[in-house]
């Protein structure tokens, strides 16, 4: 793991990256062990804004993956908030090994303001992104349903977007597998 605090700190960028971002305490720690069958690849907490710089991980020297801090709520200084969310805003607009960014929005609540705020960047600075519903675990089928669809609406038109959702449980491994064959397409 290389922890950036700074775009200089960054790795070299010599290999196909891919992002991911989500509030605070969507689960972005929990979905990078369930996706590499690592329990202990990120560290998860249950409070909100423990990542605070950009965390890489080498997979084999293949594909790196990138967990960044949670935007949203966080336990922590509004300068430091400010700094780790410039930092988050600076990688995303500008890494040319990026491929995808995905985004994980928590399926109890959907789409909030924080993430069209973030798809909004996005969407500007023309990198792709894909909607990872998580915790799939914690609602009724009829509820998935529901919030899948409202979620694929909410994406229909926004440039940047990549047409398929992604729906998932990192504790139950229900869409692991689709979300695992999504990441590693892009190697």
């Amino acid at each position: 793991m290389l922890g950036a605090v700074s775009l200089d700190t960054l790795p070299s960028g010599d290999m196909p990256e891919v992002a991911f971002a989500g509030r605070s305490n969507v689960g972005k720690s929990s979905l990078l062990n369930a996706l590499t069958n690592r329990k202990n690849l990120a560290r998860s907490s249950n409070t909100p804004g423990r990542t605070r710089e950009l965390n890489f991980f080498n997979l084999d020297e293949r594909l790196m993956l990138a967990d960044l801090p949670g935007y949203g709520y966080a336990r922590a200084s509004k300068s430091a908030i400010a700094q780790w969310s410039a930092l988050t805003r600076d990688y995303l607009r500008g890494r040319a090994a990026l491929r995808r960014v995905f985004v994980l929005v928590d399926s109890r609540h959907g789409i909030k303001a924080s993430d069209l705020t973030v798809m909004d960047m996005l969407d500007e600075a023309a990198a792709v992104y894909q909607i990872v519903l998580t915790k799939l675990d914690k609602i009724k089928m009829n509820e998935r349903n529901k919030v899948l669809a409202n979620t694929i609406k909410a994406i229909e038109k926004r440039p940047a977007a990549f047409p398929r959702v992604a729906a998932v449980s990192a504790i139950k491994g229900h869409g692991m597998a689709e979300l695992r064959a999504d990441v590693f397409s892009l190697v």
